[in-house]
């Protein structure tokens, strides 16, 4: 990789770089002196253009697929482009209506991330992403079921009719009625708590010893509901729309690359993971192939965004995935604008 600086390059070379990355960015194909001759401002000949593009190539910034082709960016000189000389274009008035439209309508806040999702998706030609606010359930009802010496099934309803499972490890002597006590419990005191208020009470209360349960009932209760409060802080919630954008005509050339992008979706956590790193950002974040472990294989690129609720904390990120020969200065501020968006429907 190289750490070339954009103010290092004169503004000949910067002409040329930048006109070989728009062009291979539009086309998806290598960009030949020829090429640059007739789109470049610069009155050069082709033979002038190709030693530039040579040392731009010796410089990590291009390469040459094959011996007679043109040239392409590296990762490294997308990096640069992006950073330095992309030129951002606002969204449309059509793509903003575009957006609005599918996220402002009536519903669950989910049915919203999803439709804005899938409008990313399809004005992008992108696969759309969600990384969906962290919503504790409200306890309504808790029980319990052996399944093994060793392991029970914790079953929690909570007051919106949603049912979540987990597996919870039980001492070999933990019996039935200590089982039917914990649930018990739950059910009778901390119903209408969220998860974390309810982990709170009881160890508040086991505490001060005002738990009516035995020591085995308690270990099984904070057990059960430290496992789903882990769940909800570790475990970003993502949605996908789209990943049929993927595979385009130009994906032909290239299906294993294709093939593994599509592995790492079905496999949701690691890019989920990524995705949400993104709430730190102060904009839009874009991760470009090879930068991340991620995308060693796949050749992948992300362009994510954060968004607010009503007062001003990040709750989640919205974004797109595809191939790292993406529309960035188009699709960088569609993002932003969906981020935007999102994060006066949390309002």
């Amino acid at each position: 990789m190289t750490d070339t600086p954009i103010t290092e390059l004169n503004d000949r070379t910067r002409t040329i770089f930048r006109t070989v990355v728009e062009n291979y960015l539009e086309s998806g194909a290598p960009v030949g002196s020829r090429t640059i001759s007739k789109f470049s401002e610069l009155n050069l000949s082709p033979a002038s253009i190709r030693n530039v593009m040579q040392d731009l190539e010796e410089a990590g910034l291009l390469a040459a697929p094959h011996t007679s082709a043109g040239r392409m960016p590296t990762e490294s000189g997308l990096r640069l482009f992006v950073d330095g000389m992309m030129q951002a274009a606002e969204p449309s008035p059509e793509e903003q209506r575009a957006i609005e439209s599918q996220i402002e309508g009536e519903g669950p806040i989910e049915e919203a991330l999803a439709a804005a999702t899938s409008a990313l998706s399809g004005l992008s030609a992108c696969a759309g992403l969600v990384v969906v606010p962290n919503r504790e359930a409200v306890l309504k009802q808790f029980s319990f079921a052996r399944i093994s010496e060793t392991q029970a099934l914790a079953i929690l309803v909570g007051s919106d009719g949603s049912v979540e499972n987990r597996l919870v490890e039980v001492t070999a002597n933990t019996s039935d009625s200590a089982l039917n006590e914990a649930a018990n419990y739950v059910t009778a005191r901390l119903s209408g708590l969220t998860l974390g208020d309810a982990l709170l009470r009881i160890d508040s209360e086991i505490r001060a010893e005002k738990a009516e349960l035995d020591k085995a009932s308690a270990d099984i209760v904070r057990k059960g509901l430290a496992l789903w409060t882990l769940d909800a802080n570790e475990r970003p919630v993502m949605i996908v729309k789209g990943q049929s954008n993927l595979i385009d005509e130009s994906a032909a050339a290239d299906l294993d690359r294709v093939r593994q992008l599509l592995d790492e979706l079905e496999s949701k956590e690691e890019i989920a993971r990524l995705v949400d790193s993104a709430r730190d950002a102060q904009s839009t974040r874009i991760f470009i192939g090879a930068e991340n472990n991620l995308f060693s294989l796949s050749g992948s690129s992300v362009i994510a965004a954060p968004y607010s609720d009503e007062g001003g904390k990040v709750v989640g990120v919205v974004g797109v995935i595809g191939p790292t020969r993406l529309n960035y200065a188009r699709i960088v501020p569609m993002v932003d604008f969906t981020a935007q968006t999102l994060s006066r429907l949390m309002k």
